[in-house]
């Protein structure tokens, strides 16, 4: 979940109104058992009617290889909006577009510390280093959402103490 706490993942789902499934997995865990628990997941979403997943990656090819063969004879299809948009172009229309949201995770080894818990608005875009990217891509942050166009209700969070 980069970082976000699953209460925060719970209160997401529902402020959407969209159904939440989690995928218990051991720590550590091998591919073959992450895998195995994936393929039944994908059994139970073709038996309930769902067609297609889509994914959230932006530019990493070998990631979108790797979904596209693990979903190959599943009978769902893998769908790709973001798909080589760019990163400021992508973060600036969500922004536009009604997205609030804070810094749930900052790789600090990238991104200074201080920057988790902001709001991600065109403030912290001026903010960030050229070496980071707007829409995290690289992993040095994960923006957790609070509110969007498709919300019922804004949420509300407190940092958790790490």
């Amino acid at each position: 979940m980069h970082g976000t706490r699953r209460t925060v993942l719970e209160a997401q789902a529902r402020a959407a109104g969209l159904p939440l499934w989690t995928v218990p997995l051991p720590w550590p865990c091998t591919n073959e058992i992450y895998e195995q628990r994936m393929e039944e997941v994908c059994a139970r979403a073709v038996a309930e009617g769902i067609q297609a997943v889509a994914f959230g990656d932006l530019f990493l090819p070998d990631v979108r290889a790797y979904r596209e063969r693990q979903l190959q004879d599943t009978g769902l299809e893998p769908l790709f909006p973001l798909w080589e948009i760019p990163t400021d172009r992508l973060a600036r229309e969500m922004i536009a577009g009604g997205l609030r949201a804070r810094l749930s995770c900052v790789d600090s080894k990238q991104l200074d510390g201080s920057f988790a818990g902001r709001e991600f608005d065109e403030a912290l875009l001026r903010d960030l280093p050229r070496a980071s990217t707007p829409a995290a891509n690289a992993a040095n942050f994960t923006p957790a959402y609070m509110r969007g166009p498709c919300s019922a209700h804004p949420l509300t969070s407190k940092p958790a103490k790490s």
